[in-house]
């Protein structure tokens, strides 16, 4: 595969990520967050869908003035205390900035005790800084402080709102574009607004992965970065549902979802669902539920619990 990219013209040759990361002079996660921000133009590999870059575009960004500071001076992130530090003012305030919603987070990730780090583009505190300073010092406005007292919290919010547009933009295909919507919308509500299991199997294929978060499947951090991205606000899910319900029109009038005479892949399936229909429709499986274990219990041949059943003659002789 290298050897066909060499041999190709310098115009159609292009790299894959890791190798594109390293002529950039890029960190993995500073590439990454770059080709959501569109800073390096990519597209998807057919067979893959992972993002590639072309030797052009490699060409054009390291002869950038100030390559490589310069592009990565804008991907640079900062959490709550660089980024109050950068603007000036106390870490509650910054704090307070962004729980109502006028700092919107880039990215997350999750300390040793669980709890969410916030990350920030610097350019974005910059900018706020510069076009609000009024908010920087002083008393806050009323509805501010009144959101804030009330408990609102728009931070992960805002951070799916965002993260969503930029998903939008580099995904190509009706049923894939459903999917960013379908991706964060709690389950219920998503069986509600696509009622055919074979569809929902099929989104759940192709859902994006919102956030890299380390940790097993199922361990406390992986869950607590799934529970961030699941929309959890009224208004918001509401959104989503009309977004939703607009991407499925398009998507079926594109094609239709595949619908295979047997089982449905294990890998298009949410954690915890079978693979059968009566998995992803809830309905309990032959053997499952308090009658099915009433009847293994009758049926195994030790009897209760599995002891050996006492005839009379041994319970005598005990």
């Amino acid at each position: 595969m290298a050897g066909e990219e060499e041999a190709r013209p310098a115009a159609e040759r292009s790299y894959a990520a890791a190798r594109a990361a390293r002529e950039l002079e890029l960190r993995r996660s500073e590439f990454e967050l770059a080709v959501l921000l569109g800073c390096v133009r990519s597209f998807p590999d057919g067979e893959t869908g992972r993002r590639r870059v072309t030797v052009t575009e490699i060409g054009r960004l390291r002869a950038a003035r100030g390559f490589p500071h310069a592009l990565r001076e804008r991907v640079q992130t900062v959490g709550t205390a660089r980024g109050a530090a950068l603007m000036r003012i106390t870490e509650a305030r910054f704090t307070r900035l962004a729980r109502a919603g006028l700092l919107v987070p880039i990215g997350f990730y999750l300390n040793r005790y669980q709890c969410v780090v916030w990350h920030y583009l610097t350019d974005d505190l910059r900018q706020f800084g510069q076009a609000n300073p009024a908010l920087l010092t002083g008393r806050a406005p009323e509805t501010m402080r009144s959101r804030i007292e009330a408990g609102e919290d728009s931070r992960a919010r805002n951070w799916r709102a965002r993260h969503s547009g930029f998903l939008l933009r580099l995904t190509e295909g009706g049923w894939a574009r459903a999917a960013i919507p379908a991706s964060m919308l709690p389950q219920d509500q998503l069986e509600d607004v696509v009622p055919d299991p074979w569809e929902r199997a099929h989104l759940y294929r192709l859902r994006p992965r919102l956030a890299s978060v380390s940790g097993a499947q199922g361990s406390p951090s992986a869950r607590r970065a799934a529970a961030l991205q699941v929309a959890d606000d009224p208004d918001e899910v509401r959104w989503l549902l009309a977004t939703l319900g607009l991407d499925l029109e398009e998507a079926r009038s594109e094609s239709a979802a595949p619908r295979p005479t047997g089982e449905v892949p294990a890998a298009a399936l949410p954690p915890g669902h079978s693979s059968t229909l009566g998995g992803l429709l809830g309905q309990d499986l032959p053997g499952r539920g308090m009658f099915g274990w009433l009847r293994r219990r009758r049926e195994r041949p030790g009897g209760e619990w599995g002891r050996p059943r006492q005839t009379v003659a041994s319970r005598s002789s005990a």
